[in-house]
């Protein structure tokens, strides 16, 4: 087995609960299972299961309308977020008992110096062992604490990373390249991925994603309309961040629109002529489908550089706190 489903316990819980009907929710990459966890659960307890359809994007992201349907709501693939509490949602993390030993051993061929530990859930229990593994060759490295919506140390998320330390460089355990993209973009320090999947090292492309936004900016500077976008999802809603954005806008003689909507694509944008747009929900919309979209989304901080209420050298990667 690659990840921990926990059924077991999800199992007991429904038991537990006396719940007569469940929801399911995973992330894209979770979807492939949903069928066979729901007849495991139907198999062994007397509930109804519901599997959400919908796309989920982290724990900030909550299926509500179908917690509203269900007595209980399981959350897989996502740690709680601490400050972010709903009742009758359980999380289940998912984690990985994938040997990490394999590409731990290309790791200490390029990591140097003072090293941070970073990585999601599904791997963030193994960092101690990783730190070991690093100390047992020589490499110092660090785990660290993040703010109230990090549920344990050396956890990032898309939008919050809070618990990177303060290191020469950083080694990131886990699939993907977003997330350490985003302590690139964040540090700009260089960051390794340690894919225990493919049992690959690579780097993310911070310099390609640095230039995409700054073009993205230089495209805005003659707008003379925004829209601010506001999200729905529970852990994603900045309305007062937009509020403050419309007024800055408005300042500067621009023709501001809140828009508020639940999944943000480049379709639900297409009805608004609008010559840019402010993302003020999760910040990688901007950077994973930015091209996709009818005129370029900007995060808060790139739309301040815009209309000159930061410079230029100012510009950070977005982060909900």
């Amino acid at each position: 087995m690659i990840y921990n489903f926990d059924l077991d316990y999800v199992v007991d819980t429904i038991k537990k609960n006396c719940a007569r009907t469940v929801g399911l929710q995973f992330p894209d990459g979770f979807k492939r299972k949903a069928i066979e966890i729901s007849r495991e659960i139907e198999s062994r307890t007397d509930s109804r299961v519901i599997i959400s359809a919908n796309s989920c994007f982290g724990a900030c992201d909550i299926d509500t309308r179908l917690l509203e349907s269900v007595d209980l709501l399981f959350h897989f693939g996502h740690a709680e977020i601490p400050n972010i509490r709903v009742k009758n949602v359980i999380f289940i993390e998912v984690e990985s008992d994938i040997d990490l030993l394999p590409v731990l051993k290309k790791a200490v061929k390029v990591v140097s110096g003072s090293t941070g530990l970073i990585s999601t859930v599904q791997f963030v229990h193994k960092l101690y062992d990783v730190q070991q593994y690093l100390g047992e060759h020589d490499i110092h490295s660090t785990v660290s604490s993040g703010d109230t919506r990090i549920a344990y140390p050396g956890l990032v998320l898309g939008c919050n990373f809070s618990a990177v330390p303060d290191c020469d460089e950083y080694l990131y355990i886990g699939t993907g390249n977003f997330h350490a993209l985003g302590v690139s973009l964040v540090t700009r320090k260089t960051v390794w991925i340690a894919d225990p999947l493919i049992n690959e090292i690579r780097r993310p492309d911070a310099d390609k994603v640095l230039r995409q936004r700054c073009a993205a900016i230089e495209r805005s500077l003659d707008a003379q309309s925004v829209g601010i976008i506001v999200s729905t999802k529970i852990g994603q809603c900045r309305r007062d961040l937009a509020y403050d954005l419309r007024y800055m806008a408005e300042e500067h003689d621009l023709d501001a629109h809140i828009l508020m909507m639940d999944m943000i694509t480049p379709e639900t944008l297409l009805p608004y002529d609008l010559d840019v747009y402010v993302n003020t929900a999760c910040p990688r919309i901007a950077i994973d489908d930015a091209a996709l979209f009818p005129a370029p989304m900007l995060t808060p901080v790139e739309f301040e550089i815009v209309i000159g209420e930061r410079r230029w050298e100012d510009l950070v990667f977005d982060e909900i706190l």
